[in-house]
């Protein structure tokens, strides 16, 4: 890698530019940097690898701006990286005899990352994202905190970011993160994928990480896009090699493949082209990716070998009801609602209770929709969600009671944390004052 020159470039892109630039690298290479990292050194050192990679952004943020973005910036971070990494450890006696044989391993699985090296399958997985979640989805790591480590590890994302996917607080999410990072550290816990009954039992745990990266793409809750199609990309990645892995191939990796891709398939008609919100019943479904509808029907097929039912099986069955359908008038409403009656049963949450109200309005009407939503177990939970508010108001403008349905906007408005959210629902609630 070139030195920086020993003047400033004359021609630099404009602060802002490299502010979205590092946050977009920081994103996609943050996770398998540390990664790599916890591989070589073991996953008891996982904050070490955090924090290296975490100052080599505040590097790039310190001098890219002054010198210029580098030709191969994802490069540039992995150098870094490595590099203070390198510095670390020459620091610590124990590692002062395997220096030169770390270093090699460091330079060379390094290598293999910029170089985008395909990962291998054979008798074990060797994707190092996949070996990291499937070593934070440890047993003797808490379980509401094994999904936490993975999200912020290797998807980079912060506590706060992690607290509204849970719909709890940023402390909270703190907490967890400490009291994993603290038993892993105990028990010396391994950076390696387990075998057998084991293997069977973490996959759960991997799934979910992915559902909700997945989940943080096609929603994002923080940030100036309501999509963040990269990690959509990222969960559909990882989803595809356990699906393809004959031992966590299973009936629901499968489901939650399917659901992805078939959500993912209506991402391009879900926004305009300024990233506006478009709604289900307004969206250009020629836009739709028949292929990803297609290759997620593929897979729902094939989560129906066996007799398991998941969530992630009625969730897929549901996508599949919106993706078949012609038009919104023709969508299966009916069967809709049955399947959320499924879902509540199967793993039932307030969010879900919330989805079926939006089932129950479409099939027997607004009334019934509040009805449904005052009877949602946990609604407290909701309070603090913007999406609960939008709802209601969508469903008292249906009625004409418009000033109700002002009020309910009103409060959407003071919770949505994206821009396109906030005018989306700044729209509603305009056309209701002015109506």
């Amino acid at each position: 890698m070139n030195p920086p020159p020993d003047t400033p470039n004359a021609s630099l892109p404009p602060s802002g530019e490299i502010i979205r630039l590092t946050e977009h690298l920081f994103r996609h290479e943050a996770g398998k940097l540390v990664s790599v990292l916890t591989g070589i050194f073991g996953i008891d050192r996982l904050q070490m690898a955090e924090d290296v990679v975490q100052e080599a952004l505040v590097r790039a943020l310190q001098t890219w701006p002054y010198y210029g973005v580098p030709d191969k910036p994802a490069a540039w971070l992995m150098q870094t990286s490595r590099n203070l990494a390198l510095d670390l450890i020459r620091r610590e006696k124990l590692f002062r005899e395997k220096q030169d044989a770390i270093t090699t391993a460091i330079e060379g699985r390094l290598a293999d990352e910029s170089e985008g090296a395909a990962p291998m399958f054979e008798d074990e997985i060797k994707d190092d994202n996949l070996r990291l979640m499937f070593a934070c989805c440890h047993p003797l790591i808490p379980l509401e905190a094994q999904t936490a480590l993975a999200l912020k590890t290797l998807c980079g994302f912060s506590p706060g970011e992690i607290g509204k996917a849970f719909l709890t607080s940023e402390a909270a999410i703190a907490k967890r993160l400490t009291r994993a990072r603290q038993r892993i550290h105990e028990q010396g816990i391994p950076f390696e994928i387990p075998s057998g009954a084991e293997l069977s039992s973490r996959v759960d745990g991997v799934l979910q990480i992915i559902y909700l990266l997945f989940n943080e793409g096609y929603k994002a809750s923080s940030g100036e896009n309501l999509i963040r199609a990269d990690l959509c990309q990222e969960a559909i990645r990882l989803g595809s090699l356990l699906a393809d892995h004959p031992a966590t191939g299973l009936p629901r990796t499968h489901a939650l493949q399917s659901l992805m891709l078939m959500d993912a398939a209506r991402l391009p008609a879900r926004t305009d082209g300024e990233g506006n919100i478009v709604r289900l019943q307004e969206q250009n479904r020629s836009l739709w990716n028949r292929g990803m509808i297609a290759a997620g029907i593929m897979h729902l097929n094939q989560s129906a070998m066996g007799e398991e039912l998941s969530a992630y099986h009625l969730q897929a069955a549901i996508a599949a009801c919106h993706c078949m359908a012609p038009d919104y008038e023709s969508t299966d409403w009916k069967r809709i609602l049955t399947l959320y009656d499924r879902l509540a049963k199967v793993s039932y949450s307030p969010v879900v209770g919330l989805n079926r109200a939006v089932a129950v309005a479409n099939v027997d009407g607004p009334e019934r929709g509040i009805e449904a939503v005052q009877s949602i177990q946990g609604r407290g939970d909701l309070e603090s969600y913007y999406l609960l508010h939008a709802v209601l108001g969508e469903f008292e403008s249906q009625l004409g009671r418009l000033a109700e349905a002002a009020r309910h906007f009103q409060r959407a408005v003071q919770l949505a944390a994206l821009p396109s959210e906030q005018a989306f629902l700044r729209q509603r609630l305009k056309e209701c004052e002015e109506a």
